[in-house]
């Protein structure tokens, strides 16, 4: 019996399939309506983010008291000043920066710690308890008072809120990742792979997580938004960014104040937060429908 090689010609149809099953998640996005505009918002935030120092029209910081509480498309300041004379329109842009770095960096930190509790309490009877256990005691605590709590312990700053999200963020990603865990190591092919002598570790990340990865994504893409909101819930408290940082939450809780003088000092970050959650939500949602294997392209 001759051993059977795959040459280059048989080996393509594997790829055009996994090439497939990308692009026809792409479209089944795409054929959302709500989650394509959800991207187009994710982009924009996006390369503002990046191109900030080059969109800004002034220093986010800096300010002119003569030129202080200006109205919204006044001459060189078309989103208006605030009452230190900041440009609205500079802080906005950085401020997007400061969402976005902080929202990544708290989801990758919670995905991380939830992913290795999940797979491991999921992959293995006698540890599920114990981490499951711990996981109850997590959500016992409403999530925005366990954030206040683990920043009150560690002090203010962006970094502390960051990782105070990730904290958060891990219950929930545990048990997602669990679950599938769960329905996935009962598969004939992973009791094939015990078989054949392969080790644990080698089976939870080359063989089980990849086929979790779809409910990781979703749960990753949505929770940037809660990330994002509960950043400037906590700025707004004075827990996060504090003065001058162009941050969204701090700068409606600077221009409070100002509502009935200078509501534009409020509106327009509340805006920017209010599109930013909306966009990732839908693309969550829209990520949560593309990935299901029962739905098909129309």
């Amino acid at each position: 019996m001759t051993n059977a090689v795959l040459t280059t010609d048989e080996r393509a149809p594997v790829v055009k399939k996994k090439e497939k099953v990308y692009v026809t998640t792409l479209k089944r996005l795409l054929k959302n309506k709500l989650a394509a505009i959800g991207i187009i918002i994710i982009l924009l935030q996006i390369g503002m983010a990046i191109f900030a120092p080059i969109i800004a029209t002034h220093d986010p910081i800096k300010q002119d008291l003569i030129s202080s509480e200006l109205p919204m498309f006044s001459e060189g300041h078309w989103l208006g000043t605030d009452n230190y004379g900041r440009d609205v329109w500079s802080r906005i842009v950085h401020g997007a920066r400061i969402s976005l770095l902080v929202g990544i960096t708290a989801v990758s930190l919670g995905l991380i710690g939830g992913v290795t509790l999940g797979l491991l309490g999921g992959y293995y009877k006698k540890l599920d308890g114990i981490i499951m256990r711990v996981v109850d005691l997590l959500f016992s605590f409403p999530g925005i008072l366990l954030a206040m709590l683990i920043i009150a312990v560690l002090g203010t700053s962006l970094v502390n809120v960051a990782i105070a999200i990730s904290i958060w963020s891990i219950p929930t990603c545990a048990r997602i990742v669990r679950g599938s865990v769960l329905s996935i190591k009962q598969k004939e092919y992973i009791m094939a792979m015990k078989s054949l002598g392969a080790s644990d570790l080698r089976i939870m990340i080359r063989h089980i997580l990849p086929n979790a990865f779809a409910p990781i994504i979703v749960f990753a893409t949505m929770r940037m938004g809660t990330a994002i909101l509960s950043t400037a819930s906590l700025s707004y408290l004075g827990l996060g960014a504090q003065p001058p940082t162009p941050e969204w939450g701090a700068m409606i809780a600077q221009g409070q104040d100002y509502m009935w003088t200078s509501p534009h000092l409020t509106i327009v970050p509340g805006i920017a937060i209010m599109l930013t959650v909306f966009a990732f939500n839908v693309v969550g949602d829209g990520l949560r429908d593309a990935l299901d294997p029962n739905m098909e392209i129309q």
